[in-house]
């Protein structure tokens, strides 16, 4: 079984739990369809691309990435973005800080002092220790790495806006819960809330559409 597959496999069962838990997940599962999140083996792209969108808008975000793209060949190699330096990272549009924190990675990469390549074998709280440690990488930054670097499937992100709308709409709160109750709600969906969060990101891009477009 190839691992799209697998990965289709496990994000149906997933959908599948979440309907049998709770009920309300149903209608939404039904009308966005099947569960398409799948792992991204570029472990450093995933982080420096999280970097260099912290805190800018995402047009803005996706035209520093693809100038940061177009000198590094279109990959993110460690070795590259060292040969770019800290002024090759400014020259694409990143901030001093934001160079820093990407050269850094790269380097922190390069070294072995982060190896990207062995965390998948580690369990998700370890994972985000590590990560945290590095500047420029926050619990949020190493949540997200979590779930679209290594598809790990009950990450509960409770700091996401997007995640606490999301909890907002599907129980019908009259304000947007806090963190803490983010959590307390979300305990039923374990072991999937990864796929959780998933649905209501999309929900939420569908609805900023829809308003879009009217």
């Amino acid at each position: 079984m190839s691992g799209g597959a697998g990965e289709g496999r496990r994000w149906a069962e997933a959908a599948r739990h979440l309907m049998r838990v709770d009920g309300r997940w149903r209608e939404r599962i039904r009308r966005i369809g099947a569960c398409t999140l799948k792992p991204n083996r570029d472990r450093l792209g995933v982080l420096a691309r999280a970097i260099v969108g912290q805190q800018i808008s995402a047009q803005a975000a996706r035209a520093i990435e693809g100038r940061l793209l177009e000198r590094l060949g279109g990959r993110y190699e460690p070795g590259a973005i060292l040969g770019l330096g800290i002024a090759g990272l400014r020259d694409v549009g990143l901030s001093a800080r934001k160079a820093g924190y990407v050269w850094g990675l790269a380097e922190a990469v390069a070294t072995g002092r982060l190896p990207l390549e062995r965390l998948g074998r580690w369990k998700d709280e370890r994972i985000v220790e590590a990560l945290v440690a590095w500047p420029g990488i926050g619990r949020w930054t190493a949540e997200m790495f979590l779930v679209f670097g290594l598809g790990r499937p009950d990450v509960w992100a409770v700091d996401d806006l997007g995640v606490r709308a999301g909890v907002q709409r599907h129980y019908g709160l009259e304000r947007l819960p806090k963190p803490a109750e983010c959590r307390e709600l979300g305990e039923a969906w374990r072991p999937y809330r990864s796929v959780a969060m998933w649905y209501f990101w999309r929900e939420g891009e569908a609805e900023r559409s829809a308003g879009g477009a009217s």
